[in-house]
């Protein structure tokens, strides 16, 4: 994926970590057998939790003190492009339906923080907070994505050794896509329906929606990403691949799996492994928000 020297959004920032751990949940990228048993043992990923801002613990704005992000390695400054890259297409979008996008924030955390949504740990894996509009991301996650779901090296063959055992740089980029997705949601008022449609249903049901609602944040990431490639043509060989790699180790049905337990559909809250991929797919090829509607006849 080629990402340097383009802008950097002055979105990002660091957070010095602070407040007692009393809430979060695990969930995401990160922490897969642990947020297996959570899973298995209550039938709800406490990550869905964490997205809707219902997390019983917290509340109220993040607690965490924060400045700017300045440092010049290469994960923050490749954070710092691609969430520019975000903002650039999303607002070209909102602009094209006669609206005015409003940027998330991005907060790189280390071991702990503290969001409107509650505290979480580097075991919860990024995360978006409706509650301040912030995606939230720890700075082992690129190391979490080689180790726990082996996405790693440099699978376009440029040679880069800096990339070497690396989890790939697209992979990267559709989580964090993912997430600010989520926050597209929260502006058109998908995120708000969702919950309250979930508080008046089965948990079966509500897990439902949660599946939709992820399966469309899939679907709006792969239309940033062939957005993106209009604009900057970013794009290598192998990509592509690296990107439906990570949908695809993401699954409900794989983690469920991953953690010894068995695959119960009811209990579902992210979405199937074939159903992240064709969703993110489907976003890929249209370049059109109108083609992420998973929720027609959802119930």
């Amino acid at each position: 994926m080629k990402w340097q020297g383009r802008r950097g959004s002055s979105n990002v920032r660091t957070s010095s970590g602070g407040g007692k751990m009393i809430g979060g949940g695990i969930g995401g990228i990160g922490g897969i057998i642990i947020a297996g048993i959570l899973w298995l043992v209550f039938g709800v990923n406490p990550m869905t939790a964490l997205q809707t801002g219902q997390v019983v613990a917290g509340g109220g704005n993040s607690s965490a003190a924060t400045e700017p992000a300045t440092s010049n390695d290469r994960d923050t400054q490749f954070v710092k492009v691609v969430l520019a890259d975000t903002e650039e297409v999303w607002h070209q979008i909102f602009k094209e339906a006669g609206s005015t996008y409003q940027e998330p924030s991005l907060i790189l955390f280390n071991g702990q923080v503290s969001s409107a949504c509650g505290s979480a740990s580097s075991a919860t894996g990024p995360f978006y907070c409706p509650g301040d509009q912030t995606v939230y991301l720890d700075k082992s996650f690129f190391v979490e994505m080689r180790q726990n779901l082996g996405i790693t090296g440099d699978k376009q063959g440029s040679g880069d050794q800096d990339n070497q055992g690396k989890a790939g740089d697209f992979a990267q980029a559709y989580v964090i896509a993912h997430e600010v997705g989520h926050h597209v949601q929260t502006l058109l008022g998908i995120s708000q329906q969702v919950n309250e449609a979930s508080r008046q249903v089965t948990r079966a049901q509500a897990n439902k929606l949660s599946v939709l609602q992820e399966l469309q944040a899939d679907c709006f990431a792969g239309v940033w990403a062939q957005r993106n490639q209009e604009r900057v043509q970013f794009l290598e060989a192998g990509d592509i691949d690296e990107a439906i790699n990570a949908a695809g180790q993401i699954g409900d049905d794989r983690l469920a799996r991953a953690s010894g337990g068995a695959v119960v559909p009811d209990n579902f809250t992210h979405g199937t492994s074939q159903q992240r991929v064709q969703w993110f797919t489907r976003g890929l090829e249209s370049g059109n928000v109108q083609s992420c509607d998973t929720f027609s006849g959802a119930l």
